[in-house]
């Protein structure tokens, strides 16, 4: 009868790479991918959750919550080369919107402290206006073309209504809408993940799904029963 010879330790290394991962094995691989990407979005989210948490109660009730807006003014009479020069460009573009020019745009920066960067204004034979919306409070620009006087006035309603503008997004601006949507797919992936731990732990917590119907049955009731 032939003999042959036991089979070589680097074959017997291909073979046990080779077998698949045990079911046990693919689990716990699964579930500590689950946790990393929970654990990652949780702490890109935490600031996000805390500063929308917050400011969801004080926008609850913010008709408690008193604020005593604050309007400072400010003027100043126009140096007569601008002057000039704004009467020119208003004759052009009565009725129209456009930005400041560069010049007028560095004098308000060195005179009144404003720096408009680039809005539009509402350009009219007598004057020039511009809106400077901004969270938690207010601000606007005019150019009175017949006096040559040049005023501005800011209203700040306070910290709590600063960050209740900056829960809704108002007058924010590009880059503060760019987090919140970064941020809600954050919440997202950290909901999902969430959930699927939830699942794998299941088994062995009874109370994981009840807990989690509770927190979709809830607002749900509320909604039918109390919102018409």
């Amino acid at each position: 009868m032939p003999t042959y010879p036991p089979p070589s330790a680097d074959a017997s290394s291909a073979t046990a790479i080779a077998a698949p991962a045990p079911p046990r094995a693919r689990r716990a691989a699964w579930l500590r991918t689950l946790h990393q990407w929970h654990w990652v979005s949780s702490a890109l989210c935490l600031f996000g959750m805390l500063l929308f948490a917050v400011t969801g109660i004080t926008l609850n009730h913010s008709g408690a919550i008193e604020s005593r807006p604050q309007v400072e003014t400010r003027s100043a009479g126009l140096p007569q080369a601008l002057l000039l020069a704004l009467r020119e460009q208003a004759g052009r573009m009565e009725g129209e919107e456009a930005a400041l020019p560069p010049a007028a745009e560095r004098w308000l920066a060195e005179v009144l402290d404003v720096r408009p960067a680039g809005r539009a204004a509402e350009w009219a034979e007598d004057e020039v206006y511009l809106a400077l919306p901004r969270p938690g409070g207010d601000a606007w620009l005019r150019f009175d073309l017949q006096s040559g006087e040049a005023e501005y006035e800011l209203t700040d309603r306070g910290l709590i209504a600063w960050l209740n503008d900056l829960h809704k997004g108002r007058n924010s601006g590009a880059a503060w809408s760019l987090f919140i949507d970064l941020f809600a797919l954050a919440c997202v992936v950290f909901s999902i993940t969430g959930l699927l731990i939830l699942q794998v732990h299941a088994a062995s917590r009874a109370a994981v799904w009840p807990v989690v119907g509770l927190g979709v049955v809830l607002p749900a009731l509320l909604v039918i029963l109390f919102i018409h």
